[in-house]
C-alpha cells in the first residue's frame, strides 16, 4: 500500500453541505439537505434528517467530519444510511477534491487493515466513495474505537484520516 501519513483528526462542522451532498449521490436535490437539522448526538456522530421535496417521508443520515489538523483542506464525512427500503446499509464518505480515484479509499479499524472502497462520482464539494455495509463491518464499526480513512494523493503516499467511533454503535440503532 506504501506509506500511510498519519493526519491528526480536527471536528469539522460541514454536515449540512455533506448531507447534500449525499442525497445529491441518491438522486435528490441538494438544496434539499443544506438545512438538515440535527435530531440527535451519538458520542462524536450525530443523526441529521430533512425532507427532500415531493417525498413522503424525511430522510436521515449517520453523519461525522473531521478535518486534518495538520491540513485544513484535507478533510472526510463519512454518512451512513438505510435505503429506502431497508434491505442496504450504505456507508458513503465524501474525500477532498484532488484525491487519486483509482486507489480508492482504503479503511482500517483498529490498525486493522479493513480493505478499500471504489469512488463512484465527484461533486463540485469531494469524491464521493461507497460501500453496501456487511453485518462484519457494522460489527467492526460498533466495536471499534478509530476508523482511518485513507486518501491518496499519489499511487506510493496515502494520508490517514482517523475518525472516532464512539456513539457510532448507538446512532446506528437509532437510524430510522
Amino acid at each position: 500500500m506504501g506509506i500511510v501519513r498519519q493526519a491528526k483528526p480536527r471536528r469539522a462542522a460541514s454536515f449540512g453541505l455533506a448531507l447534500a451532498a449525499v442525497l445529491a449521490c441518491a438522486g435528490l436535490p441538494e438544496t434539499a439537505a443544506a438545512q438538515g437539522v440535527v435530531k440527535s448526538i451519538y458520542g462524536d456522530w450525530q443523526i441529521r434528517c430533512d425532507t427532500p421535496p415531493g417525498a413522503q417521508s424525511e430522510q436521515c443520515a449517520l453523519i461525522q467530519s473531521v478535518t486534518a489538523e495538520d491540513r485544513p483542506s484535507v478533510g472526510l464525512t463519512v454518512i451512513v444510511l438505510k435505503t429506502a427500503d431497508q434491505k442496504s446499509r450504505l456507508m458513503r464518505v465524501l474525500a477532498p477534491l484532488g484525491v487519486l480515484l483509482p486507489s480508492g479509499l482504503g479503511l482500517k479499524i483498529n490498525q486493522a487493515d479493513i480493505g478499500r472502497a471504489g469512488f463512484v462520482r465527484c461533486l463540485p464539494n469531494g469524491c464521493v466513495a461507497e460501500v453496501i455495509m456487511d453485518d462484519n463491518l457494522i460489527k467492526q464499526l460498533r466495536t471499534g474505537q478509530t476508523a482511518t480513512f485513507i486518501i491518496f494523493q499519489t499511487p506510493e503516499e496515502g494520508i490517514g484520516i482517523p475518525m472516532s467511533l464512539k456513539g457510532f454503535g448507538d446512532g446506528f440503532d437509532k437510524l430510522p
